[in-house]
Parts: structure tokens; sequence; C-alpha cells
């Protein structure tokens, strides 16, 4: 089959590889949808990703498809069937997954292999986080379910609720994600962001106030702050501003993750007399994988509100590179078929 495989920094290359066999428990699916990812960015620059992806190995995790192959032993699954695939599952016994903290699991299985023909889902994923889509479900839309499972996870840490003041600070995917949710809530959204395509997406997507971020600078004269922050940027001086806009009381999620190594300074003073929570918020459980599908078949999410363009397989490169370059679009729709 054609995939995309990653062997190293800045080095994807379009290649036939063999198919594997299957084990017990595991499937095979024809990938109908697969889309790029802020994440697979930042792998592709750096050349790995320590817990998701040594190299060579297939490239990308958002995507859905139908069973083409069935493995021994495995029951209560047809072929043909149409699914939607998590890039993870727990192993549902270790301290974080009795505590019901799934996303923390001391020994997490990730998938990869989302930009190619077909891909073998582990017999763990197909346990925990393969689901079935409706028949009116868009395979664009049902790829979309990774992320917006990470979007959940971070929506219910915070404790976003209707009628609360909510700051998103980044108009990427997973900002405009936020805003989405927050939206769907009854929140009151305001979006510090860059990016006119953007920018529109997030006004579409019910963000009353559309702001630059020089913004977030500081809080205009009588505004008291928000009632919650969604730091979805991953640079510590954002996380450092993002404590600035949030009010007394209130909560800030650092969502972005920040490259390894840095560090941020607070003002200790301000924590503790403003009684301030802080909060940052990693992956999915397969509670929140099972809540952003619901989200997606009620139809509060749909692919054309993060999906700005396609490309073939054999593109995928280039395209990379021109992501590596700055290039702005939400998300991009890979056809690994033509």
């Amino acid at each position: 089959m054609k995939a995309a495989v990653l062997h190293g920094k800045e080095d994807v290359r379009i290649e036939h590889v063999k198919p594997a066999a299957l084990k017990p428990g595991e499937v095979r699916l024809r990938i109908e949808a697969a889309l790029t990812c802020g994440t697979d960015l930042k792998v592709f620059k750096r050349g790995y990703h320590a817990k998701m992806i040594v190299p060579p190995a297939v490239f990308g995790h958002e995507l859905a498809g139908t069973l083409e192959e069935i493995g021994p032993e495995l029951k209560g699954w047809t072929l043909g069937e149409r699914v939607v695939v998590a890039n993870s599952a727990p192993c549902g016994q270790c301290f974080h997954c009795n505590v019901r903290q799934e996303n923390l699991c001391d020994d997490l299985l990730f998938l990869n292999g989302a930009y190619a023909e077909s891909i073998v889902v582990p017999a763990r994923i197909v346990e925990k986080n393969m689901l079935r889509l409706k028949p009116a479900t868009d395979f664009h839309d049902a790829a979309l379910v990774e992320p917006l499972a990470c979007v959940v996870q971070g929506v219910e840490d915070t404790g976003l609720a209707g009628g609360q003041q909510v700051l998103v600070v980044g108009a990427g995917p997973i900002g405009l994600m936020f805003v989405a949710l927050a939206r769907e809530l009854g929140c009151v959204v305001t979006v510090v962001g860059r990016g006119e395509t953007r920018l529109a997406t997030a006004r579409t997507l019910g963000a009353v106030c559309v702001e630059t971020p020089d913004s977030l600078k500081v809080l205009p004269q009588g505004h008291r702050g928000f009632d919650a922050v969604i730091e979805a940027v991953g640079k510590p001086e954002v996380w450092e501003q993002a404590v600035r806009m949030v009010r007394k009381g209130g909560v800030v999620n650092f969502f972005g993750g920040c490259p390894s190594g840095t560090f941020i300074t607070l003002d200790t003073t301000l924590l503790h007399y403003s009684n301030l929570t802080l909060r940052a918020s990693f992956h999915h459980t397969p509670r929140a994988i099972r809540r952003a599908l619901e989200f997606i078949e009620s139809g509060v999410i749909h692919s054309r509100d993060f999906v700005s363009g396609d490309c073939l397989l054999d593109e995928l490169p280039d395209l990379f590179r021109s992501m590596s370059a700055g290039n702005r679009a939400v998300k991009t729709l890979i056809r690994v078929r033509g």
C-alpha cells in the first residue's frame, strides 16, 4: 500500500509499505478520511515524538474508515462497517485508569498511520476506542473525533458553563473547537488570534468578540476579567499573559503544550489574593471520545468549519513543508487514493 513514512526531522517520504498481517483482536481499516493536525506538524519539525511515534513509521493520527479485514477471535464487527478510531487507548488497569484519569494512563497505547491507504488497529484500541458511525455521518466529520475529544476534556476540566465570559487565546483548529463547544454551552466567547480566515471562522462559530494578540497586553478599563481563559497557543509568554486576563476566582486552562524545557514566571500575590484556579488538560479519555462523536453526529461540529483544503497523499511532504513555513490553513484533508 502507499503511505507517508516519517524518517526524521522534516523528512517524510511517500513509499509502498507491505501491509502487516492481523493479530487476534485487530482490524484493518480502509482509510476514507485523514486530516492534518498541529501535533503532526510538531512531530514533522522535530522528527519524532517520544510517546507517540519513533521513525521510521507511517505518519498521521486523525482518521475514519471502513472495516476491510477482521482479525482472528474478534466478534461483534462486520466487514464494511463505517467506524472512527481514536489515536490511543488506556490500559484500564493502572492507578490513573482506576481513578477515571485514563488520559494519564501509565501505558497509553498510541496509533499512527492515518496518511496511508489502510491501517491496522491494535486490539486494545478496537476494544476501547473504535466506534461505529451512523449511516449519515460523513467520514470527513468523523475524522475530527480525536482532536475534538481533547477539547471536550479541556471543557470538562475547566468547568465551562452557560453565561460565563470565556476568552480563547488562539484561533487554530483547537481554539476554534473551544469556541464551538463553549457557545453550545451558552458561554459568551471572545477570541484572540491571527489570520483573517481563522478569525472569520471564529465569528461564524459564534464568537461575539474577536481580537488581535495585542489585546492580551492589558484588560480594557473597567473590565473585571474573564470567568475562564483557555490558552490554546502553547507559548510560555502567552501562558503568562493568560493569567493576567482572568477575573478574581476565575479559571485558566493551559491547554496549549509548550516546548520541552521551557518555564514561566507567575505573580504569587496575584494567584493567592485573586484565588485563581490553574489547570492544564492533556489528551482525552474514552468518555471524551464518545462525547466528541455525539457532538459531531448531532451537528454541533462540522468539518466545513475546520477543513480548509485538501491534497493528494503524494503532495503531503510539500504540504508539511508549507505548514512549517507558516501556512495558516486550519486543517487539510489528505486524499489517500487520489
